[in-house]
């Protein structure tokens, strides 16, 4: 099902911890946007008994799954790493699911009345060949890398070292900010600077 054409399709990235995800709550409270967070459907699908549970087991082994039935983050993780081939092999199974549903709630969103879709999009860059034809334009959230790891430490207790190997495997800051209509620079700010900042930007295009 096509999303319908009407909807005005805005691409909302950033690095881990760069603090895209408040940004998109600030502009679906403020600007009145619908919000699409395609991370939010991708552990869904690998939630306890997810759709994509099965398949991944078939492609990876049962040892990838927990004992709730969810997906093993951790050695998930772990494997893609050591061997970035798994990681294609993941998102071959993940991504047409994320695309699909995304579609769906894009169509849900329009047919409510929504005149702008912001569609988080964690990984976008690493991904533009995918989504270029599907935008309308595309909002970066940007950050010092040390920031990064500061807020990713802090809220998910990973340790500095793996924060760092997630980052190296992302996109770097110069390619996503390559892609923006807009560039919000969240370092430094407090919640209330930035939701000004996000509030003053012109979504005109």
């Amino acid at each position: 099902m096509p999303p319908a054409p009407s909807i005005r399709k805005i691409g909302l990235t950033g690095g881990i911890g760069s603090g895209k995800s408040t940004v998109g709550k600030i502009l679906s409270n403020r600007k009145g946007f619908a919000l699409i967070d395609a991370d939010e459907i991708s552990r869904a699908l690998t939630a306890p008994n997810g759709e994509a549970i099965q398949d991944i087991k078939k492609q990876f082994g049962p040892e990838f799954i927990a004992s709730d039935q969810s997906l093993d983050r951790q050695r998930m993780r772990e494997l893609v790493f050591s061997e970035p081939e798994a990681k294609k092999r993941l998102e071959a199974i993940i991504h047409p699911r994320v695309l699909e549903r995304i579609e769906q709630q894009l169509n849900q969103s329009s047919q409510a009345g929504f005149e702008t879709a912001l569609i988080d999009i964690p990984l976008l860059a690493e991904s533009h060949s995918r989504w270029k034809t599907r935008l309308d334009a595309v909002l970066v959230v940007d950050c010092w890398p040390q920031t990064q790891i500061q807020r990713v430490v802090a809220r998910s207790g990973l340790d500095q070292e793996t924060v760092q190997r997630i980052i190296a495997t992302q996109a770097s800051r110069e390619e996503r900010n390559s892609l923006a209509n807009w560039i919000i620079f969240n370092d430094g700010l407090s919640l209330d600077e930035l939701e000004s900042k996000v509030t003053a930007l012109d979504f005109k295009f």
